[in-house]
C-alpha cells in the first residue's frame, strides 16, 4: 500500500469577506480572490440558537472567529470587504473584520436592489 501523504496547506495571503446580514442570522465567508472558501462561521456555528443569532454580538462572535481561522491557517494578510443583506450584524460584523488586524482595502455593499422588481399583487376588493 502506498503511504499517503499530508495534503499541504496553501497560504493565501489577499482574500474577500463576505458578510451576509439577514434577519435572522449573520454569515461570514472568508473566500481567496477567485471566490473559492478558506472559513466560515455564522451566528449558529458560535453557539447561538434562534432569535439570538440575529443579534449583532453573534456577529460580531462570527466575524472574530472566521478572521481568526484566516489568519492562523491561511496567513491571511489582507482583505476586501463585501457586505449583502439589511440584518442587524452589518456594522458588527465588519467592525469585527477591522479589528482583526488584517490590511482591509476595499468595503462594497452589494445587497440586490431591485430596478422596480416584481409586478405587485393586484389590490383586494372587498
Amino acid at each position: 500500500m502506498a503511504k499517503k501523504q499530508k495534503k499541504q496547506k496553501r497560504t493565501v495571503t489577499k482574500g474577500i469577506v463576505h458578510i451576509l446580514s439577514t434577519f435572522n442570522n449573520t454569515i461570514v465567508t472568508v473566500t481567496d480572490e477567485q471566490g473559492n472558501t478558506l472559513v466560515w462561521e455564522s451566528g449558529g456555528t458560535v453557539g447561538f440558537k434562534g432569535t439570538r443569532k440575529s443579534t449583532p454580538y453573534a456577529a460580531q462572535l462570527a466575524a472574530q472567529k472566521a478572521m481568526k481561522r484566516a489568519i492562523q491557517e491561511y496567513g491571511l494578510q489582507e482583505v476586501e470587504v463585501r457586505i449583502k443583506g439589511a440584518g442587524a450584524g452589518r456594522e458588527s460584523a465588519l467592525r469585527a473584520v477591522f479589528a482583526s488586524g488584517v490590511k482591509v482595502n476595499v468595503i462594497r455593499d452589494i445587497t440586490p436592489i431591485p430596478h422596480n422588481g416584481c409586478r405587485p399583487p393586484a389590490k383586494r376588493r372587498v
